[in-house]
């Protein structure tokens, strides 16, 4: 019965052994094979027969090389020798059609009865578990690779569309790009000077800055024919791989050898040559190198390069756009903004400051003129819009008020009531808002201030002790507004006397109002800084002024008028009389008013 029961035991443990899904040596202690099970064979592709009797170690066991390992590296069969388990994942085993497949193994001494009979070894295939890891590990890469690219892209669009000039912004992205994408870069445009000149206007190669400083300025023109890859890329629009058969070639224009001279002063193994441009212009060639013996560009890497050349080629287009229409709009600006009269013994001044964007450009003028009985007008208004319409609305509207006015001795109520009712029957002028003011002066008498507001900010009167006073009277509802009138609502005269050496200041509303500050607290300010300059001479009260407030976002119109020390008035002859109208005069324009986009005086050309 105990026979019939071992048996059963021992065809139970051989069913188990042959079913295992792992493959199973059994050596002895010599370490020849002396049992495997079916999964074994199928692995190493090799029938039990050419296995059996065998020695494992010089059968099976390799190196990565496909050579046999020296046995006593073998750390299988170490288990023989001290009688400990091992196991490892680093080894191959040469299977029958000669290829070698990697193993994860567990070798095990075999002891019957207390004797050492051999040893136990348990193995798998690893391929596919490497493979994956493989995979994995090629993945992350991959996926560092991609989100280092990402990275510097949207840094490289931040610098795009951060930097003011478009110097400033391509050296910037050139430094971008090094060392990521290259050990330097530079960057060719054309100028603005005359078709075909060239100027180098960024090289960034942190290895040797002072060479790359000396290296940027004026290049030769572009020639007819060259072989050189700015010309190329500028020309097809498209990336040039420069490799080291293409670096060594002879430069055949002088274009092309100052292309050659980054590479003779900075080095360079390989390059990139991609255009700046945009579907309608080319601005110029983006050139990124690579110093190390053998390296090379990748076609991913040629794409993001291109792609970051068509973004800052986008900008720079932006730019000359921005600067066309910012030329336009000043121009007109400056043609409609006219001299100022010189009148007896007052004096006028006038500011117009821009707005920093070419597209708020618009609806802010000043303008003082004579009246046909000789008085003296003063101006200040802002058409709704911020754009070249509203500037041409302001203009329509600025010619209304000095045709409805300039032969007309009516209060400026009815003058501001005419020109309401011309904008709403005539014009598709928008909204505005106005103060038109008469200076009248009395023989020997002081100067007084008659004038309207059609809802704009009050004028401000300094006197030449500082005190400060808004002249709030006169005020009424838009321009615009026809309807208002036939509530009862209209624009009621006001009148003021100017005391001797005073200063009264118009002004529209981007001096006291911005996104950042409300107009109560701008009009605070305006009044502190206007007091505080108070004797200044009004060129430098008006300059001084914008430094300190320094408005920024919307455009600016000032106008200033300074009266006379007490005794000097309409009439008197402490000095000759001078006006708008005579010939010295018109010829020779008025000093005192002038578009502010710098800090320097122009009193030659007053607009």
């Amino acid at each position: 019965m105990r026979s019939t029961d071992g048996l059963l035991e021992i065809g139970f443990m051989r069913t188990v052994f042959d079913s295992l899904g792992t493959g199973v040596f059994v050596t002895d202690n010599t370490g020849r094979l002396t049992a495997c099970n079916p999964r074994a064979q199928q692995m190493l592709r090799r029938p039990q027969e050419q296995m059996l009797g065998h020695d494992m170690h010089d059968l099976l066991h390799r190196g990565p090389d496909g050579a046999t390992v020296p046995r006593d590296e073998c750390v299988m069969l170490t288990v023989l020798e001290s009688g400990r388990p091992a196991e490892g994942s680093d080894e191959l085993f040469l299977r029958g059609d000669g290829t070698l497949v990697p193993i994860i193994w567990a070798a095990t001494p075999l002891r019957h009865e207390g004797r050492a009979e051999g040893s136990v070894v348990v193995f798998h295939d690893f391929s596919l578990h490497r493979d994956a890891a493989e995979q994995t590990a090629a993945y992350l890469a991959a996926l560092e690779g991609l989100t280092a690219r990402l990275t510097m892209v949207a840094e490289v669009s931040t610098v795009l569309i951060s930097a003011l000039e478009t110097p400033e912004m391509l050296d910037r992205l050139a430094g971008l790009l090094v060392p990521d994408m290259g050990d330097w870069a530079a960057i060719d445009v054309h100028t603005a000077k005359q078709a075909g000149e060239m100027q180098r206007v960024a090289v960034r190669a942190p290895h040797d800055h002072r060479a790359a400083e000396a290296l940027k300025g004026p290049l030769p023109p572009l020639p007819e024919s060259t072989r050189s890859a700015v010309v190329q890329a500028m020309r097809s629009a498209e990336p040039v791989v420069l490799d080291a058969d293409t670096l060594a070639e002879l430069p055949d224009s002088p274009l092309a050898r100052a292309h050659r001279e980054l590479f003779d002063r900075l080095g360079g193994s390989c390059a990139v040559v991609v255009p700046l441009h945009t579907r309608r212009q080319v601005f110029g060639a983006l050139t990124v190198a690579r110093v190390a013996p053998g390296s090379s560009y990748s076609e991913a890497e040629v794409f993001v390069l291109a792609d970051i050349a068509r973004r800052a080629g986008l900008v720079m287009e932006a730019a000359v756009l921005f600067e066309q229409q910012r030329h336009v709009a000043e121009t007109m600006q400056r043609q409609l903004l006219t001299p100022l009269p010189q009148v007896d013994h007052l004096t006028l001044a006038a500011r117009y400051r821009p707005a920093e964007s070419a597209a708020e450009i618009g609806g802010d003028w000043y303008d003082s003129f004579l009246l046909g009985d000789g008085v003296l007008t003063m101006v200040i208004g802002d058409v709704v819009g911020h754009d070249l319409k509203a500037a041409a609305h302001m203009a329509e509207v600025r010619n209304m008020l000095r045709a409805l006015a300039w032969d007309r001795t009516e209060p400026p109520s009815l003058i501001m009531r005419r020109l309401d009712e011309a904008m709403t029957h005539t014009s598709d002028a928008p909204m505005a808002t106005c103060v038109f003011a008469r200076i009248e002066g009395e023989e020997g008498g002081p100067w007084r201030l008659h004038w309207v507001n059609a809802g704009h900010p009050p004028p401000l009167l300094i006197t030449a002790d500082g005190h400060t006073r808004f002249l709030e009277d006169g005020h009424g509802p838009l321009l615009g507004l026809s309807s208002a009138l036939h509530m009862g609502l209209g624009w009621p005269d006001a009148h003021v006397d100017l005391p001797p050496r005073s200063t009264l200041l118009l002004y529209t509303d981007g001096l006291v109002e911005s996104r950042t500050r409300d107009i109560e607290a701008g009009l605070a300010t305006l009044r502190r800084h206007a007091a505080a300059l108070a004797r200044r001479d009004i060129e430098d009260f008006l300059d001084e002024l914008l430094a300190r407030i320094d408005p920024s976002g919307d455009d600016v119109a000032l106008l200033v008028l300074r009266t006379p020390a007490a005794g000097v008035g309409a009439g008197t002859d402490e000095a000759p009389a001078q006006h708008a109208h005579s010939p010295a005069a018109g010829n020779r324009g008025a000093p005192g008013s002038r578009i502010e986009d710098t800090p320097v005086r122009d009193t030659s050309d007053p607009v």
